[in-house]
């Protein structure tokens, strides 16, 4: 028979386990839920995104002012942008 080992190598594992536990959960509080990742469309421009306005504003060879106008006059539309710009 195996005999089981007690003492205090026992109690320093058990409160090491217990500490590691503890500072998981105070760890997990931390990070924020996992969000829904957003569905981009292709033929919509998310304002938000920094780069989708940047290459957009580029490959239409327009400056930023134009580029805001021309948004606020059609609206998020690819499309509509793209038409927009070419009247301009």
């Amino acid at each position: 028979m195996r005999e089981r080992a007690t003492g205090s190598i026992v109690d320093q594992s058990m409160s090491t386990q217990c500490r590691n536990i503890a500072s998981n959960i105070s760890f997990a509080s931390q990070i924020p839920m996992n969000k829904r990742r957003q569905a981009y469309f292709r033929n919509s421009l998310d304002l938000r995104d920094k780069v989708q306005v940047k290459i957009l504003r580029k490959r239409l060879k327009v400056s930023d002012q134009q580029f805001a106008s021309i948004v606020r006059k059609s609206g998020s539309s690819i499309s509509a942008i793209t038409k927009e710009a070419k009247v301009i």
